[in-house]
């Protein structure tokens, strides 16, 4: 991302935000509340429209990108709509449907990633359950089973540990050491990390707006001074080109 902006209500939340995600990443989105982490994440993938710059995502600007099978994303809440009763399980296999051709019927590799998703976070044995009947923290780790189904490249997880219990935190802990062995990539917004902590590669701290510091996570420099902007680290100007990546409007 370079110069991205974006405004809400006529109200600045990011300002020409500097931004590069190399594979292979462990990456951490910290921050206040009100910092614009959040927004950040969702105009990255093009779910809130830019006021100023570009985002790329695999090279291809949102609007234009069809490989959304490599990005698995973790939004802050579940949304269930219509009234009709949806099953764990249901709400999880969702997660292979960009993997899936148009008409084509479930295979047993889906059922496969969806078992195995549902193992990940501990919900196999509620899989028929209706996600309605789920406090908050168990419809978190339901969306993350969702984007785990999918086998993506790429994790983005807005606050994947909010209001998620001390196990859970460690379950997901576990899940993405094992994706990161794999050379996944994890883009992450976090208020605080707690077990997801030794993972992170690179922290990258928002403040009004801005980005304060961008480098050494909490575990390499301390968290009390990543926030201030004596710790700012400048982009490496030899960065590959990453999966996730802002350009600035020519």
């Amino acid at each position: 991302m370079s110069g991205g902006q974006v405004s809400l209500d006529r109200r600045p939340v990011l300002r020409g935000v500097d931004l590069t995600i190399g594979a292979g990443e462990v990456v951490a989105v910290l921050g206040a509340n009100g910092s614009g982490k959040s927004t950040l994440i969702r105009a990255l993938l093009g779910l809130i429209p830019l006021s100023g710059g570009t985002t790329l995502l695999y090279g291809s600007p949102p609007a234009r990108f069809r490989q959304w099978w490599r990005i698995g994303y973790v939004p802050q809440r579940l949304s269930v709509g219509g009234g009709v009763p949806t099953t764990i399980r249901e709400v999880v296999a969702s997660g292979r449907i960009a993997r899936q051709r148009r008409l084509r019927l479930t295979s047993a590799a889906d059922r496969e990633a969806t078992s195995r998703a549902l193992e990940a976070v501990g919900m196999a044995d509620r899989a028929g359950d209706p996600v309605q009947a789920l406090s908050g923290g168990q419809q978190q780790r339901v969306l993350i089973a969702r984007a785990l189904a999918g086998e993506p490249d790429t994790f983005v997880m807005d606050e994947p540990t909010a209001g998620v219990d001390a196990q859970s935190q460690q379950l997901l802990a576990d899940t993405l050491t094992s994706l990161v062995s794999q050379g996944k990539t994890v883009l992450l917004v976090a208020h605080e990390l707690g077990p997801l902590e030794p993972l992170i590669t690179r922290a990258v701290v928002l403040r009004n707006g801005f980005v304060c510091h961008d480098g050494a996570p909490p575990h390499a420099v301390g968290a009390h001074a990543l926030p201030g902007h004596d710790h700012v680290h400048p982009h490496a100007a030899d960065k590959p080109l990453s999966p996730l990546d802002w350009r600035p409007t020519p």
